[in-house]
């Protein structure tokens, strides 16, 4: 069986609320030497500023 399909005013909010998301990783050096990451889910226009804020 075949989806629906919705159109008009209806399909552009459904398609508004699936925003594509990036998974980032950083990497920070502790007091000990070692290495410890961070995990963060955030949009994926935004994962370049978030990388940026966590790199200075």
């Amino acid at each position: 069986m075949a989806k629906k399909q919705a159109f008009g005013e209806q399909a552009q909010q459904l398609k508004a609320a699936h925003r594509k998301m990036a998974k980032v990783i950083i990497a920070t050096k502790n007091e000990r030497g070692k290495f410890a990451y961070k995990e963060a889910m955030v949009d994926q226009d935004e994962a370049r500023n978030f990388i940026q804020k966590f790199k200075s």
